[in-house]
């Protein structure tokens, strides 16, 4: 029979995790999950905003095929009548079921989250999500904010929890009925955290001393940053802490220390997440299913930490693309597991249990799109086939391929001869590429940059990044017919890897780009 599949997908992760080389964090759980996985460290997201992104990958088909760059549509109505990767489980006799997060809640995903489509029961949603943007934040006059920094006490929120602590206590119900009816399940966790506001149990400051928590390595807006590829993080401006600052639009920058504040925030919410995460894979130990059942650890996208002078996601740059992508297969990635056998039990984040490395990391560009492929494929379903060019009429195929070449495939890597004078920037070579797009509804930062509705979408930038480079277009787009123009150009970037990993020096205007150019067309 074929293997349960517990898919646990995080809101705004990037991949701040021990087991992805971060000195400061302490993610102990998602780390032991890593040391028994297949770790990709280079994994992108096609759009680096919730609701297009999670449509892409739950359905395995392109923001441009799903058509939903903003929130305020439903892809079954407004593009096809597309499949989703649970609702293929659950029409091959797996029981699919949803937890926090999975789908963007809304009119994205019918108001229902898909249902009965994708899930076989309701989806639960924690009854505290309701508070999230509520004034729950103590300030230090002792008033009560909705702030962007808001540490708390647990027992004086609304019903006394977290939404993350009621969603980890839901899916540990729903591991035990399952256990105990024996049926193959398809179990999606969605976390909020570390998504705005960065409201989480205070004790987990503790991890994070404000002195050791230091600014991003790059904090300037990039001299030679096209100002189309700018997010001026409106979302965060928002936010009472951040508004009594009184930051100018659309530049900033905020001061040192509060940049430093966010940091240690953000650090803080992804250890209670990692608690989160280690006491849900314990409970998988305790109904004895980890030898039966796949884990996939992943987020919907990344998030800016003062990098480049941004916050938040809204951009093309890696810092809000890239994701942990993380594979548990039992007997794939691990020696089988025998029936009883303990494989993850719960680390606590505050005794330092450090230095869990990943079984397997491969250095692979992938994406996001290819996981309904690959998951079909891991569980021993057929692999749902390859869309053709144009699969508005089609109701089950994928863009994305299958990664699961990958999964054996040693690192060693044969040193290529290139011809060195035609390929200076490694455009030639036949590496694997990740496609990321992102719509703006000018040229210049507005007030909507960061989340342009499909009407006020004017530009759209289409990125490529391989092991080498991000190669980026912003070009024409018109919203009527959802089009875009390649031979109207606004503005490009073009960072090579390996000599500017944080993607500071634009060199686009001074390199002829024209075989980029084909390649993003092909």
């Amino acid at each position: 029979d074929g293997m349960n599949v517990l898919f646990v997908v995080v809101d705004d992760l990037r991949p701040v995790l021990g087991c992805y080389g971060d000195k400061l964090v302490k993610s102990p759980n998602i780390d032991q999950l890593a040391s028994q996985s297949i770790v990709f460290s280079n994994a992108y997201a096609q759009q680096a905003v919730c609701a297009p992104s999670r449509v892409s990958f739950l359905t395995g088909r392109r923001p441009d095929t799903t058509r939903l760059y903003d929130f305020y549509s439903y892809w079954r109505v407004h593009a096809g009548n597309y499949s989703t990767m649970p609702q293929y489980f659950k029409e091959n006799g797996y029981v699919t079921l949803s937890v926090g997060k999975v789908f963007h809640p809304g009119v994205s995903s019918n108001y229902s989250d898909d249902y009965p489509y994708s899930w076989s029961v309701p989806p639960f949603h924690p009854s505290t999500e309701k508070y999230e943007n509520d004034k729950t934040c103590r300030g230090k006059d002792g008033k009560l904010y909705a702030n962007l920094v808001c540490p708390v006490d647990v027992t004086e929120m609304p019903s006394g929890t977290l939404p993350d602590i009621q969603s980890t206590e839901e899916a540990i119900r729903l591991l035990n009925v399952m256990k105990t009816n024996k049926q193959k399940f398809f179990l999606a966790v969605g976390y909020h955290k570390p998504h705005i506001p960065l409201r989480y149990p205070q004790e987990f400051l503790k991890l994070y001393p404000l002195e050791n928590v230091t600014l991003a390595p790059d904090p300037w807006v990039p001299e030679k940053l096209p100002s189309v590829a700018y997010n001026p993080w409106t979302d965060i401006r928002q936010r009472d802490d951040v508004e009594a600052l009184n930051v100018s639009f659309p530049y900033g920058p905020l001061p040192d220390d509060f940049q430093r504040q966010i940091r240690q925030s953000y650090y803080a919410a992804v250890s209670y997440l990692d608690m989160q995460v280690g006491l849900l894979l314990n409970a998988l130990d305790d109904v004895g299913l980890s030898n039966s059942t796949i884990v996939v650890f992943t987020a919907d996208h990344g998030w800016s930490l003062g990098e480049h002078g941004e916050w938040a996601k809204y951009s093309n740059f890696d810092v809000a693309t890239r994701v942990p992508l993380m594979f548990y297969v039992p007997g794939m990635t691990t020696s089988s597991v025998s029936q009883g056998e303990r494989v993850f039990p719960y680390l606590d984040p505050f005794s330092h249990i450090l230095g869990l490395v990943p079984q397997v990391r491969s250095k692979k560009v992938v994406e996001l799109v290819s996981l309904f492929s690959t998951l079909a494929e891991l569980a021993g379903l057929p692999v749902p086939p390859v869309c053709p060019e144009t699969s508005f009429h089609v109701a089950l195929c994928t863009e994305g391929a299958s990664i699961v070449r990958y999964f054996n495939a040693s690192e060693k890597k044969v040193e290529e001869e290139k011809d060195a004078c035609d390929d200076t920037y490694g455009c030639f070579n036949e590496e694997p590429v990740a496609f990321s797009q992102y719509p703006r509804p000018a040229d210049t930062p507005q007030w909507n940059s960061d989340k342009p509705k499909l009407k006020d979408i004017r530009i759209m930038g289409y990125s490529m990044r391989t092991v080498d480079y991000r190669y980026t277009v912003w070009v024409q787009f018109n919203p009527n017919n959802f089009s875009a123009n390649f031979e109207d150009v606004h503005a490009g970037e073009l960072y090579m890897v390996q000599t500017d990993p944080n993607q500071d020096n634009n060199i686009y205007n001074n390199t002829s780009h024209g075989c980029f150019f084909k390649k993003i067309l092909g």
